[in-house]
């Protein structure tokens, strides 16, 4: 579903921007994603409206086929990218699953603030971001998706989230679009 419109109080989650993550291979420059992910965080900041910087720090308990490889996770590498230029007002959530909801209080602290729509952006398009679409919808939050400010290791996986599940769970749009609406939506505030 192509951008229509933004709630009064949006938030912006961006996902997984973090030191061991965006020096991995992704299929798109993951600094495209960076700059793209700062421009959303900067216009959602200057209209005072909530950015929820999220990182990666475990897996789910769940037996699986593909466990983690490597073993615990380096020092530094969950420390989000200083790009994201992180503000005392920002919500940051660390995340020991693929979705920022799932056993955090993120959906307490956005319905706190009144949010009723989120914005999502991030990596890996495929798992973290699309994990954390699903449960804010779930959770009865309006989605947008930022596509081009989102990237994965696995084009298939990429691919198939923007095709055919992001637009069953949201509207997607370019970053641009999605800051030209919230300044329309923000003009008279």
């Amino acid at each position: 579903m192509p951008l229509t419109t933004l709630d009064p109080i949006t938030a912006l989650i961006i996902v997984d921007l973090q030191s061991g993550i965006v020096g991995m291979p992704l299929i798109h420059p993951v600094t495209d994603v960076v700059t793209r992910s700062c421009a959303l965080a900067a216009a959602f900041r200057r209209h005072r409206l909530p950015v929820v910087l999220v990182n990666v720090d475990g897996t789910a308990p769940g037996r699986t086929e593909r466990p983690r490889p490597g073993g615990p996770f380096p020092d530094g590498w969950t420390d989000l990218i200083p790009e994201l230029d992180r503000q005392p007002g920002d919500i940051v959530v660390t995340k020991r699953t693929w979705g920022a909801f799932a056993n955090t209080d993120l959906e307490k602290q956005l319905k706190a603030r009144g949010v009723t729509q989120v914005v999502v952006t991030g990596v890996a398009t495929g798992t973290g971001v699309e994990s954390t679409a699903r449960q804010a919808y779930e959770a009865g939050f309006n989605v947008t998706l930022a596509i081009d400010a989102m990237t994965d290791a696995r084009p298939e996986a990429h691919d198939y989230s923007i095709a055919n599940v992001f637009p069953r769970l949201g509207e997607t749009g370019a970053t641009q679009s999605i800051i030209d609406l919230l300044e329309r939506t923000h003009a008279h505030a």
